[in-house]
This record gives structure tokens, sequence and C-alpha cells, in this order.
């Protein structure tokens, strides 16, 4: 039977299932295969908070957004156009994102009367009449599966197991995916199973065959490529982006990397991608608590290394008096917290922009740190590698601020060339820096204000780092009120005088004339571009920025400030940077707050913003 292939700009599918079903690796494949095509694309995974929840609930489900373009996209998009459930928990959980008219692939077999009463539906929705708004293309998924596994080597739970590759298949002959990418995949994962491997891929094929003959799909879909500018890419997420550029800030800085972590969603897949790359000098410490794992890394810092930890919020606050040890004793650290919905274990599989505040404030006494956010995941490279830099050339501890969004999603990186990435000079002390010969172990670079950084046991330059508050050049404990109120604010003015070592805050105005401004930071960048653009559309004016340093802020940001009538700042909490930005500079900004767990939708945000503008 000959098959018509509609041509489309742009989809979005979510796969859903138990969290047994493999979702997650089914949508990852399919993300691999899209990127290989050279689409642009953007995901967002979603997976239950608990480790195991009972099969077939609600809590357990778990999904895999992906939007994928033959243009530039920002977004995993707001509600899919291709939802896949794999049982009526899949359903119940996303039915209500997905819009009139959109497909809906049901796996019939799993709608029975148990798995229906699990999730409190009376009627089998596929029967009743409420899915008539939608596509509704019912299939046998499991027992398709097993049907064409009959001649496997397998147990009947194992060929069950197999349900997601039939799924995969059958969406890729729907979306004219390749194949190679996930047949040498199965083939490597299963290398040492051959009959698991067998059955894996003959539940691919299978899945790919039943779309080309049978009649319920008459229809393919094929999305060009996005023109991207030139250049190698590759699919990466914020995690694995964090840990390269970490890896390029010790290149970069001839410091060999040093990582103390305790594991925490969702920062723990940081420290399994450096513990990979020992080839690099890179040496990964798993330490037995969240206060052990900063204390090694502030130990290595002292001791000539790139010290660095990664958590998330519940570990931020265990960290905190450590991280104040290192303003005293003034030594370069990354601390990276993958920010998640809170507060205490919270839902710690979900997003939240919560702990700003913490990470600005979160100490005793006057203890600044440098704070900075990645955009998206692939920004997280750069923004990984800025952290390094300002860490090392100020002598400071700086706070890179990710979240659960940006970690776990995932985009095409351009891989840059070495020749364009900053070079990181530690500038370790050599030789004494008194004029009677001593060694001033807090004696300050005019610039920068950063003290030598000395590594001990270089003969001459013998030196105390002080404690509780130190002379302001030799390192030796001091009591005087006057020094004590002089290192206080010197170790403020290092921090303001990053500001100079910055580049401007970029707006996007272009008509030059927009009376709102729209300022964002961190992981809210997509959903306000994508917002931004759709009110263009619409034919209304609006500038849009997005923050990347939060503290020190760029210096022209209260300049761009008093340009707009109006500031929006839309944030995933309750207004943490919108507080800021009134105290520094008394600006009413308008504040859009949210603490779902979830990102913004793009429509929601236009929506706000419209309104906004339409106040005159």
């Amino acid at each position: 039977m000959a098959k018509q292939i509609e041509q489309l700009d742009r989809v979005i599918i979510r796969f859903a299932g138990d969290s047994g079903d493999g979702m997650q690796l089914t949508g990852d494949r399919f993300t691999q295969e899209t990127a290989s095509f050279g689409n642009d694309l953007s995901t967002l995974p979603n997976f239950p908070a608990e480790i195991r929840a009972p099969a077939g609930t609600l809590p357990g489900v778990s999904s895999f957004q992906l939007h994928f373009a033959d243009h530039d996209i920002v977004t995993p998009g707001d509600a899919p156009d291709v939802l896949v459930a794999m049982n009526p928990a899949a359903l119940k959980a996303n039915i209500a994102d997905v819009p009139r008219g959109a497909t809906v692939i049901v796996n019939t077999d799993e709608f029975t009367k148990r798995n229906l009463r699990k999730v409190d539906y009376t009627v089998d929705p596929t029967t009743d009449g409420s899915l008539d708004a939608y596509k509704v293309s019912a299939v046998p998924l499991t027992s398709l599966t097993v049907e064409a596994l009959a001649d496997c080597d397998i147990s009947k739970k194992d060929a069950q197991r197999a349900k997601n590759m039939f799924a995969l298949g059958l969406l890729s002959w729907m979306y004219n995916r390749p194949t190679e990418g996930t047949t040498s995949f199965l083939k490597s994962k299963f290398a040492g199973k051959p009959d698991i491997l067998a059955a894996n891929l003959t539940a691919f094929q299978s899945g790919w065959n039943f779309g080309e003959t049978t009649e319920d799909f008459a229809v393919s879909y094929e999305i060009k490529p996005a023109r991207l500018p030139s250049g190698t890419y590759r699919n990466i997420t914020g995690n694995m982006a964090t840990a390269y550029g970490l890896i390029a800030g010790s290149e970069r800085s001839g410091l060999s990397l040093f990582l103390g972590s305790y594991p925490i969603t969702p920062a723990s897949d940081i420290l399994h991608e450096l513990s990979k790359h020992k080839r690099f000098g890179v040496r990964t410490f798993q330490a037995e608590d969240e206060i052990a794992g900063v204390g090694a890394a502030l130990g290595a810092s002292f001791g000539g290394s790139l010290g660095i930890t990664t958590t998330s919020g519940p570990g931020m606050v265990l960290k905190q008096e450590t991280v104040g040890l290192a303003v005293m004793t003034e030594l370069p650290l990354i601390i990276i917290d993958v920010q998640r919905a809170g507060p205490s274990t919270g839902m710690p599989t979900k997003t939240e922009q919560t702990d700003l505040l913490m990470a600005m404030y979160g100490r005793n006494g006057e203890s600044p740190v440098a704070v900075l956010a990645p955009s998206s995941p692939a920004d997280c490279f750069d923004a990984a590698l800025e952290a390094t830099r300002l860490a090392v050339t100020y002598r400071t501890p700086v706070v890179l601020l990710s979240d659960g969004y940006l970690a776990n999603g995932s985009e095409p990186w351009k891989l840059p060339k070495v020749s364009e990435l900053p070079e990181i000079v530690p500038g370790f002390a050599s030789e004494p820096n008194g004029d009677d010969g001593r060694f001033l172990p807090y004696k300050r670079d005019e610039q920068t204000l950063a003290r030598p950084w000395a590594i001990p046991g270089t003969a001459g330059l013998e030196h105390r780092i002080g404690g509780i508050e130190k002379h302001a050049e030799t390192g030796d404990i001091s009591y005087t009120p006057t020094n004590h109120d002089l290192m206080v604010r010197t170790r403020q003015a290092k921090i303001d005088t990053i500001a100079q070592d910055i580049p401007p805050l970029e707006v996007d105005d272009p008509t030059g004339d927009a009376k709102v401004l729209v300022l964002g930071w961190g992981g809210t960048y997509g959903s306000i571009t994508a917002g931004v653009r759709r009110v263009r559309r619409g034919g209304s004016r609006i500038a849009q920025a997005h923050l990347r340093h939060l503290n020190p802020f760029p210096q022209n940001l209260g300049e761009v400030l008093g340009r707009y009538d109006r500031v929006v700042v839309p944030e995933i909490n309750l207004g943490q940077l919108a507080l800021l930005l009134r105290g520094r500079f008394l600006v009413d900004v308008i504040g859009y707050n949210k603490v779902r767990g979830l990102p913004f939708k793009a429509e929601e945000l236009a929506d706000v913003l419209q309104e906004v503008i339409d106040r005159g």
C-alpha cells in the first residue's frame, strides 16, 4: 500500500508510561536519531520523584518530550502533537496537556480493569467517547511485541519489556528517523546478552514494519534538517555540557581538576561524567556526605588544584559553612548547584530557581561570592568555563546555578574551537613579595584584588591563611576592628571588581522603541524567548535581556532598566531576582512567578507580556 508523506516544519512528541517502561531510553534514542538527522531540537525528560513508585499509578508515570523542527527552536514545546501512552496512568497524567486534534497512540493491552482502577477510571477512556476530540490510534503494543518475538529465546516477561522498542520503531517510521544509530546502540548495550539483543532488534524492526504495513497509519511525516550555522554539532545535556566546560577550564588553566561530590538528584550525572575522563587529569571523589565533598574540594584548591563540588538545594545548605571558609581563605572554588524543587527533598526530579538568594547571602557575616547561571543545556559549557575563569582569576568561590530542566534537557551543541576558548592563568606565587623578604599571602593584585596563590611546600612561601579573621597582608590572626572592617570591605570590593571583567548586558530590542523589557535569568531563557517571539509575531514591540552574571550584575544593568517604562521578570520562584533588582536599582519590576516544578510555557508568558504591553 502506497502511503502519503506529509511535510511538517516542526513536531512535539511525548512518550509516557510507567517508570519501568523505558520511556527515558526511548525518548533519548529518538532524540539521538533526530540530532543525527540535523533537526534543531529541545527535550524535556520528566520522571517520578520516587525511586520506584507503584507500577501503573500516577506517581509512577515517566515521560519524555521532544520538540524538533527544520528551524531554530528554544523550548521543548508547550503541548505535544503526539502522545504515546503506554498505560492508563500515562494517559490520565498527560491528556490534559494534549490539544484537540492531536494524535494519541495508546497501548490497549494495558487498559485492563485492574490498571483502570489504579487511576480511578470507571470506564475505558478508549471506548467511551471521551477521546473523540483526538486522533486516537489504539495499538496493542504489548501483544504485538510478544507475537513478534515468538521465535526469540526469551521469557514472555522479557518480551513484554521490549514494547518500548516496538513503539520506538513505529514512531521512527512515522517521522522518517534514521535507524542505524539505534541499531548500533542496541548492539553495544547488549553485546554480552545475545538473546536480549536479538529481541530488542526484532522489536524495533517490527515496530517499523508495523507502521509501514498497517492501515492504521496511512501517513508518515518528514521534517527537513534545520539550517544551523556551519560547524560540528552533537546532542548534549546540560549536565554533560557542565562537565565538559569544567574539563575545558582545567585544560585552559593548566590545573588538575578535583571534584569532591556527594550524589544527589539532579546533579549526580556531572560526577558520573567527570569520572570517565581520568585521561585529562580529572580526579573524582564520591564523599560520604555533602560537607566532606566540599571540604575535600576546598582542600584541593589549597593544594593548587581546581577544586569543584556539585550538589542541589539540600546539599547547598550543608556546604555553606565551608563556602564561607573559602571566602575567608580567598581560594578558588566552584560550587555547582543544580536547583530542584524544595524545600528539603521536595520534588527531587523537578526544576526550580529557588536558590538564588541562598547563593547570594546564605552564609554568616559579609561573605560575598560570584554567582552566575547558564541559560540553556548547551550554554552550561560556556557558563562552567566562565565560572572557572572567575574563580581562578579572582581567587573566589563561584556558585553556578543550573537547574533540573537544564541538567536533564538536551539540544544541539556546536563544538567550539580550542583557540576560541579563553586562556586562564592561575599565576601561582613563586617568590616572596614583601619589602622585608617575607611572603605576604594577602598582598593583592591592584587590578583584580586577588591575593597570591601559593602552593603549600613552595620554598620561601611559608604562610598563614588565618581563621576567624586575618591581618590584611600577613594572614596572621587579627582581632583589630579596623582591620576587620578593611578585610570585609576588600572582599566585597573584589567581587564588585569582577563587573569590569564581564560583558555588558545585551538587549534584544529590534525597533529600539519598546516600552516593556522582559528580563530573565537561568533556564527561563527558552520559554521567555519563545514567548517574546509570539508577542512580536502578533505585532507588539517588546525588548528582551537575559542575565548570566548575577553577582556582580553587569555594569550597565541599571542603565538598561532605566530605558523602559515597565520591566517584567519571570522566575520559577516567588520573586528572588525581582527582590534584588528592586533593592539595588529602585525599579518597581513586575514579577511573574510560578513554582510548579515545570518550565514556563511560551503561550502563558506571551499572554502575560501582551497584557503588560496593553496597559499602555
